[in-house]
């Protein structure tokens, strides 16, 4: 399961969200996997990447939902400051939900 602000949910049920930013100590998905996110449905990971992200760029930013990767960065360090204080690694996460009718099948 994924968990994402609720600010985050309309973007991802329209499609502009198709990745997220995780910082892990280990990683905790792989690619083809199927994951569910509350109130938004399930999801299939694409993609799941180790990242640098003082390497990111506004590029890498976008399919996150953010103009910026300096925008980013200034979310993530407002979600993970312990994680980043501990050195975790940082993970993409790239993801598509799934169509209804797959969705049913669940």
């Amino acid at each position: 399961m994924l968990l994402f602000k609720k600010k985050f949910l309309p973007d991802i049920r329209q499609g502009i969200k198709t990745q997220t930013i995780r910082l892990w100590k280990h990683r905790h998905m792989r690619a083809g996997q199927r994951s569910y996110i509350p109130g938004a449905g399930y999801i299939r990971v694409t993609a799941v990447e180790r990242v640098e992200l003082d390497q990111l760029t506004d590029e890498d930013a976008r399919p996150d939902g953010f103009a910026t990767a300096a925008a980013l960065r200034e979310e993530l360090a407002r979600l993970y400051p312990e994680q980043l204080a501990a050195g975790y690694e940082a993970y993409r996460i790239e993801f598509h939900l799934l169509p209804l009718e797959e969705q049913k099948k669940v």
